[in-house]
């Protein structure tokens, strides 16, 4: 009998385990947001996402920045067909957007507040966090329009060519500190979800 209730004791215990295991999971914090973390400098992106010059077909005035959500990445118009192409990180699937916006502001070393709704989606996040290294929103950030997302650099460079943020679009932050000394405030910035033909 007493080998009969060990084996019901591990029996429960084991199928408690197996139960709370997906909720568990589900509870693991957002690896695309880690407050605190440092930046690995030395961290080589993939030539994919890396800055570079290319040939860029567009009716947009040279300094217009055009983000392209679905290549995830960001073109800095130039003269003479050509633009300054960036790696980016962008929303996760439901968080991408598409628009016409001005870049309102520029801020080094941004504080960090993030919105309520994204403190519902991730109550593991602080309510503020003050500009840093270990600071999510990186070197640097260009605020979009009257909306909460940014233009902003990352301490998870692992996270640029890939659809992870919360709607916002995240560069290393050599990339985008190089991008914020090129473009002032009044800066056109049109988002899309689809490439053109």
């Amino acid at each position: 009998m007493t080998d009969f209730r060990r084996l019901t004791g591990i029996f429960m215990a084991a199928m408690g385990m197996i139960l709370s295991a997906p909720q568990a999971f589900a509870q693991q914090p957002d690896r695309g947001d880690e407050p605190g973390l440092i930046a690995d400098d030395g961290y080589q992106l993939d030539p994919e996402w890396q800055k570079q010059v290319v040939y860029f077909r567009t009716t947009e005035a040279p300094g217009t920045i055009i983000v392209s959500t679905a290549e995830r990445h960001l073109y800095l118009v130039q003269p003479g067909g050509r633009a300054i192409r960036y790696g980016i990180g962008v929303g996760r699937d439901g968080f991408q957007w598409q628009g016409l916006v001005t870049i309102t502001n520029k801020k080094e070393w941004p504080d960090w507040t993030p919105p309520a709704e994204m403190i519902q989606r991730q109550p593991y996040l602080p309510r503020f966090m003050a500009g840093g290294p270990g600071n999510p929103l990186g070197a640097r950030a260009m605020y979009l329009g009257t909306t909460v997302y940014r233009i902003h650099g990352t301490n998870r460079p692992d996270t640029i060519g890939t659809k992870v943020s919360s709607g916002c679009f995240r560069l290393v932050n050599n990339d985008v500190a190089d991008l914020y000394d090129r473009v002032p405030v009044g800066t056109k910035v049109i988002i899309r979800q689809k490439p053109e033909l």
